[in-house]
Parts: C-alpha cells; sequence; structure tokens
C-alpha cells in the first residue's frame, strides 16, 4: 500500500528532474509579457462522448485557453452484472474529458488533487513539448494543485494521461485516467486537396481496457481502496488479457439511453482514443469518408475506409455524413472484444429511408423450389 511519505518522495524527484531540464531554444522566442498580453478564454470542460463548445475556424489569433480539471478516485460499476472497479478519473469522467484548442494557442491546465484521494498523480500531454509531456512538472500529492501552460505546436488528436513513475504508470492509465486534447489547424480540417471539411457534430469515444481480479471461484473481486487493490491488479496486467475491453468506461456505456444521437444528412466528426492497446474501430453500416487513422490534421486524411487502426498510445478522428436513419453499432472489430469484453457503442440516426442505398427486395419466406 502507497504510504503518504512514498508519494512526497515521489514529488521530489519530479522536481529535481524539473529543475535539471535545460531551457530550450526556439525559433521565435516569446516572452512572458508577450504571452500576458494574449486574450484568454475559460473553458468548462463536459463528460464524454460530449465536446465543449469550440469554433472549428479560429476566429482571432492565438491565445491561452484555460482549463481545470480535479482528479477523481472512485469506485464505479463497469458492466451489467454489478462488477465493480476501483478508478482513478480526469475530472470523473472515463475516459477524461476532451479539449480542444488550435494550433498555435497555449493551453494552461490547473490540475487539481483532492485531497480525499489517497494517491499522487500527474499528466502527461503528448501534444506537448518537453519534461515528459508536462508530466515532470504536473505530479501533485492529495492535497495539492498545480498550473501548466504549454503551447500547442502540433495539430491533431492527442492522448493526454497520467503517467506518476515506474510501475505505477500503467496502473494508473487501466485505471481510467487517460484522455484526448484535439489541436484543429487554425484554418480548421481540410481534405487532400486543401478543401474545406466542416462537422455538424463531434463525439469523443475512449476505449478502456480493464484487469479486474478474480477470486479462486472465478468472482470479479472487490476492494475498499486503490492501494489494497493494487497488487492483485497488476498481477493481472501482466497477464496482458483485459477482463473488460469497453467504450467510455464501462459495458453499455454508449447504447440504449446513452447512445450518440445524429440525423440523415449530418457529418459527425468521431475521435477515438486508447492510451493503452491497439484497436480497430469499425462503423457498422458506415464508413470513414475522411478518417485521420494516425491522429494528425497536417497529414492528408484517408479515404472511404472500412475499418481504421488506432495505435495504442493515440487518439484517431473519422468524418461521416450518415445517409440511412437506423441504429448503428460502432464496434472495435476484434468481434470478440466487440461481443464478449464490452466495446461497442451505438449511433441512432433518425431520417428517411433510401431505397436507392439499400432495399429488401423479398422479405424472409419459405423455400421455394421454382
Amino acid at each position: 500500500m502507497f504510504t503518504r511519505r512514498q508519494a512526497l518522495l515521489g514529488a521530489a524527484a519530479a522536481t529535481m528532474v524539473a529543475g535539471a531540464l535545460p531551457k530550450l531554444a526556439s525559433a521565435a522566442p516569446v516572452t512572458e509579457a508577450e504571452i500576458a498580453a494574449l486574450p484568454r478564454q475559460k473553458i468548462t470542460l463536459v463528460a464524454p462522448p460530449f465536446v465543449h463548445a469550440h469554433d472549428q475556424v479560429a476566429t482571432s489569433g492565438p491565445k491561452v485557453v484555460e482549463f481545470t480539471m480535479p482528479i477523481e478516485e472512485k469506485k464505479v460499476v463497469i458492466d451489467d452484472e454489478g462488477t465493480e472497479f476501483q478508478a482513478m478519473t480526469f475530472n470523473g469522467s472515463m475516459p477524461g474529458p476532451m479539449m480542444v484548442v488550435h494550433e498555435g494557442d497555449y493551453v494552461e491546465l490547473t490540475l487539481i488533487n483532492p485531497d480525499t484521494n489517497s494517491m499522487p498523480h500527474n499528466i502527461d500531454f503528448h501534444a506537448a513539448t518537453g519534461a515528459l509531456g508536462g508530466g515532470a512538472l504536473t505530479l501533485i500529492n492529495p492535497g495539492e494543485q498545480v498550473k501548466l501552460r504549454f503551447k500547442a505546436t502540433r495539430s491533431g488528436t492527442f492522448v493526454y494521461h497520467c503517467a506518476p513513475e515506474g510501475a505505477m504508470i500503467p496502473w494508473h492509465v487501466v485505471s481510467g485516467m487517460s484522455g484526448t486534447i484535439m489541436v484543429l489547424p487554425r484554418e480548421g480540417l481540410k481534405n487532400e486537396k486543401g478543401e474545406a471539411l466542416r462537422y455538424d457534430k463531434v463525439f469523443y469515444i475512449g476505449e478502456n481496457d480493464f484487469y479486474v481480479p478474480r477470486d479462486e471461484e472465478g468472482n470479479y473481486k472487490t476492494y475498499e481502496s486503490h492501494g489494497e487493490s493494487y497488487a492483485d491488479t497488476v498481477q493481472v496486467m501482466r497477464g496482458l488479457i483485459p477482463t473488460h475491453v469497453v467504450f467510455n468506461g464501462a459495458k453499455g456505456a454508449l447504447t440504449g439511453d446513452n447512445a450518440m444521437k445524429s440525423k440523415v444528412g449530418e457529418t459527425v466528426l468521431i475521435v477515438h482514443s486508447q492510451a493503452n492497446r491497439d484497436t480497430r474501430p469499425h462503423l457498422i453500416g458506415g464508413h470513414g469518408d475522411y478518417v485521420w487513422e494516425e491522429g494528425k490534421f497536417a497529414n492528408p486524411p484517408a479515404k472511404d475506409l472500412e475499418t481504421w487502426f488506432i495505435r495504442g498510445g493515440s487518439a484517431g478522428a473519422a468524418l461521416y455524413t450518415f445517409l440511412q436513419p437506423g441504429v448503428y453499432a460502432y464496434v472495435n472489430h476484434n468481434l470478440i472484444e466487440a461481443v464478449e469484453l464490452g466495446a461497442t457503442a451505438h449511433f441512432v440516426v433518425e431520417g428517411e429511408w433510401n431505397d436507392d442505398l439499400m432495399k429488401q427486395v423479398v422479405a424472409p419466406s419459405p423455400i421455394t423450389t421454382n
């Protein structure tokens, strides 16, 4: 079990690393006074699959975008069998909320670790440059907060996750501590010809792999604290076989009443992240009209994909215009993980059916010999 002393030692080590970091040269250094003169925008984060309001095309020059994100350790239920899980979360959700800025903006995050928590935490932004993605500058113990600023120099979708130190890194990640930041080009998304692309809605799907220990009879075990669950959980993790593979924190989290809603003719941007394992999203009955499989908007998108590949530790984006009404299953196309372990979501789309695209010519009927 982790002690307060161990947490403090971890924070001290991170401080030493941060102090040893060199000052990086820049082609065009910006002074603190110049940054202080930039306009500021304060954002209220929302829980996935939804995303806070934002402009697809920047309407002014660079700004400082302010986010505040508390860390919440809590027990959650992750399937319809009532399996309890000791979760660690950014902002109370799995995945953590998606942040949206434009290339050239400054991200300023206040990260809060309430004294009700028991673990040290930090944040590593894959979109950031230096200091372990900010991880070396943000390690905080319960009862502490820290403010980090970094410049969004590359456009695309990027994972962020907790990365405290050593063996704790994978444990925190597979306990729910990951999310995504989307850095849009200032002029917005474009296709391979440089033509503008827009979306009517954006949904964020974070894929989680969980490793829940079982007792001798095969039942999932429960624990009173995160520290108590650590040793058993790490043992399961080392087997590399997840007990659950789910979207947005739990089996069925994005189905039924929580299914994502759209309409025929609407263009939807689907951002998908997996901080730990490779995955292969597929929209059953639909396609990826434009797909940034590697998540980087400086590269031209692929077109008309049936299934796309998201590398572990990354986020990708797919743009699709719905053409038919109905329920679309969005799955990890390792169908064992989709059906047996939980990696399935639903889009419910309203509108008029188009017989030209698909029609049941003859309904099921007895076989005839004619």
